[in-house]
């Protein structure tokens, strides 16, 4: 997923780049309006980070010419908190507003949040897969299978593996888990994950006690092995 952040503050794009590098995404930056509406007419880009108080013109025109065009995601991104100002930004078509000053984090749970919604084919699971070819997904009877052998997994147990071979030989952090399998991660703790990994772990050496197809990569998160 690409993400165009639109905003005259390098200190602002660079970090918000690196954050959103840093949870899978990719991204562009640019700091007029006019730039933006070009990148954007050229459909490259899942999501738009904007901030309202551009050089050329307002990220409020930016998005008003934008609506008539594409129905791409946007976030305002600005110093102004007043009501007014976000019920403008929402009435034109915005999708969220975050205020400055802001957390990185923040904005990029915002931009997951939101691509739930609106893209949800993003984390879809296929109906039946085998990737790796050692696992069998089951989407529409939500199993999984381990060489064969049907898992007995719980809710989240199911959902954290299938996660995980949706993306083969990715490593995807506990954040990245956190935000795609627990629904409410404001009160779970990232721990959590690790908690589960090492059930899994335990289920499938129960069926292949040769294999340790769960990969952990010390400081950054889990992987599960392509072969």
């Amino acid at each position: 997923m690409r993400i165009l952040i639109v905003d005259d503050e390098p200190a602002i794009s660079d970090t918000l780049a690196y954050a959103l590098q840093a949870d899978g995404f990719a991204s562009d930056c640019c700091t007029l309006g006019a730039e933006a509406l070009a990148w954007l007419d050229a459909g490259d880009h899942d999501l738009v980070v904007l901030d309202i108080g551009l050089p050329d013109m307002s990220g409020f025109d930016v998005c008003r010419v934008l609506r008539r065009r594409s129905d791409v995601p946007v976030i305002f991104l600005t110093a102004r908190s007043d009501e007014v100002d976000r019920i403008v930004g929402l009435e034109l078509g915005a999708d969220d507003y975050v205020a400055k000053p802001f957390s990185p984090r923040e904005v990029v749970s915002r931009v997951r949040a939101i691509l739930r919604r609106t893209r949800p084919e993003w984390l879809a699971v296929p109906p039946a897969i085998t990737a790796p070819t050692r696992f069998t997904v089951d989407g529409d009877g939500l199993r999984i299978a381990y060489h064969g052998v049907w898992l007995n997994l719980t809710r989240y147990e199911y959902l954290l593996l299938a996660l995980l071979l949706t993306r083969p030989g990715r490593i995807l952090s506990r954040g990245q888990i956190m935000e795609n399998v627990w629904q409410d991660c404001g009160e779970s703790l990232e721990r959590t994950v690790d908690t589960h990994i090492k059930t899994l772990r335990n289920k499938l050496r129960a069926v292949r006690a040769d294999e340790e197809p769960i990969r952990t990569h010390r400081g950054l998160g889990y992987s599960i092995a392509v072969r």
